[in-house]
C-alpha cells in the first residue's frame, strides 16, 4: 500500500466521555485477540482415527450370537 491511500479506522471510539486509560484498556483488549486466523487442523491418517477403535454394534434377535464373532 502506498502512503497516499487512506484506510479507515479499525477501532473508532463512540463515547466522548472515554478516559485514556479506558481506550488503552480496550486497545489492549483487541490486541490481546490478535488478528491471525488459527492454524488449519491436520488431517488424521485412517490408521489413527477414533473411529477405527469402535466396536460395531451386535445384531439383535435370533442369531445374532453367532454374527457377533464373524467379521464383517
Amino acid at each position: 500500500m502506498t502512503g497516499t491511500e487512506s484506510q479507515a479506522p479499525v477501532l473508532r471510539v463512540v463515547n466522548p466521555d472515554a478516559t485514556p486509560e479506558e481506550i488503552a484498556a480496550i486497545v489492549a483488549v483487541f490486541s490481546a485477540l490478535g488478528g491471525a486466523a488459527p492454524a488449519a487442523r491436520k488431517p488424521v491418517p485412517a490408521w489413527a482415527a477414533n473411529a477405527a477403535r469402535m466396536r460395531p454394534a451386535h445384531p439383535h434377535g435370533r442369531g445374532g450370537w453367532r454374527s457377533s464373532g464373524l467379521p464383517r
